[in-house]
């Protein structure tokens, strides 16, 4: 029996590899003579960085940039030596949860980190980048990046602006010509899975403000500020479209992104299929195995094991998924490609409980051992 196991990471306890592995073992404890084949699997967000750069024969890169206040803060990002192509996540160098609860301003915080990370790696050879632009802390318009990359932000002082949002306000002028050169050889595949403008009502500043601790009074000025620094990059840059979707991801830095530099803004799950080929591993299995952290409602739109069902669908192969917890609307998976899924909490305990990894890794083992027995003991085809 051929098996893929394609499932994503259950976020705080298991890494992508990690459940894979788990998955595996727990399959040859009822099948010993099973081949089941673990590929990485991520969304664009979270995680992405290592499941594409060490299930892809990468390797992991530390670099020291600034944080989003201001601070030194370590990024780790991946690069595939072979496709001269570095994998970064955003929120190494610009995330919320490098930011305490007391401390979230975004007229404070800066996505110059990111800049320095895109930096490193070209200075490394890479010339493709795939970023994940999800989990910031920032609502500067990708401003902070652009500074880093050698674009003027400049005051009516002929200044650089200054870090966060607030500098938005003192922006008058964009100058290009002390950009590193090596920018116009990047390519940049831009994982963005939500599709906000840059401003008005669905914009960054009003949906995403408040959950980076913006106040309205702050939500109103910023989404002013992004306005103007729109009109001043369409002046300058054919592509600048504030209306397009996705633009206001991640603060804005999916209109700079899209603005400023050969990029294109994707599906995350999409990239991450592309890029580690899954469909070629699918089509030879049996069954197919996926899952997350917690499935529900929500799963269906665009996540990661519904990616997987979609591919696997289309060669009639069956799903299995399995994930720490599951909500009484997952049952929408079902319609989805997921032909059964599990829980794998086997007792009553503590979430801290839950999310130990040595537990969940036992949960997993366990979970999927009894799930295969009764597929073997039975002789279930493999198509259900």
């Amino acid at each position: 029996m051929n098996i893929v196991v394609a499932i994503d990471s259950l976020k705080g306890s298991l890494s992508s590899l990690e459940a894979g592995n788990a998955i595996k073992e727990g399959i040859l404890r009822a099948i010993p003579d099973a081949n089941v084949c673990v590929r990485p699997l991520a969304d664009g967000g979270e995680g992405t960085v290592e499941a594409l750069a060490l299930g892809m024969n990468g390797k992991l890169e530390k670099v020291t940039v600034t944080g989003p206040l201001g601070t030194p803060v370590e990024c780790t990002y991946g690069i595939l030596e072979n496709s001269r192509t570095a994998i970064v996540e955003m929120s190494g160098a610009a995330g919320i949860t490098l930011v305490c609860e007391q401390e979230r301003n975004p007229l404070n915080t800066t996505t110059y980190g990111v800049g320095e990370v895109i930096k490193d790696a070209i200075k490394k050879g890479c010339r493709h980048f795939i970023v994940g632009i999800g989990g910031s802390a920032t609502n500067d318009g990708g401003v902070g990046m652009l500074q880093a990359l050698g674009y003027g932000m400049l005051d009516q002082n002929g200044k650089q602006v200054a870090l966060g949002a607030k500098g938005l306000e003192q922006l008058k002028t964009i100058t290009d010509e002390n950009v590193i050169p090596e920018l116009k050889e990047c390519d940049f595949r831009i994982a963005c899975d939500v599709t906000n403008p840059l401003c008005g009502e669905t914009g960054c500043s009003t949906i995403f403000g408040p959950q980076k601790g913006a106040t309205p009074s702050m939500i109103v000025q910023m989404d002013q500020w992004l306005g103007a620094y729109a009109a001043l990059t369409a002046a300058k840059y054919e592509k600048a479209n504030a209306k397009y979707p996705g633009t206001g991801a991640a603060g804005g830095m999916g209109f700079a992104f899209l603005a400023y530099t050969n990029a294109v803004l994707e599906s995350g799950i999409k990239i991450v299929l592309e890029e580690t080929k899954l469909e070629d591993y699918i089509k030879n299995a049996d069954i197919v195995v996926t899952g997350e952290g917690r499935l529900d409602g929500q799963t269906i739109f665009g996540k990661a094991p519904i990616g997987v069902a979609d591919i696997a669908k289309k060669y009639d192969k069956s799903v299995l998924a399995f994930s720490g917890s599951v909500t009484d609307d997952a049952i929408a998976c079902n319609d989805h490609g997921i032909d059964a899924f599990f829980p794998i909490l086997r007792k009553v305990c503590t979430l801290q409980e839950a999310m130990d990894s040595s537990n969940a890794k036992a949960n997993m083992i366990s979970s999927v051992e009894q799930v295969f027995r009764l597929i073997n003991a039975r002789n279930i085809s493999p198509k259900f």
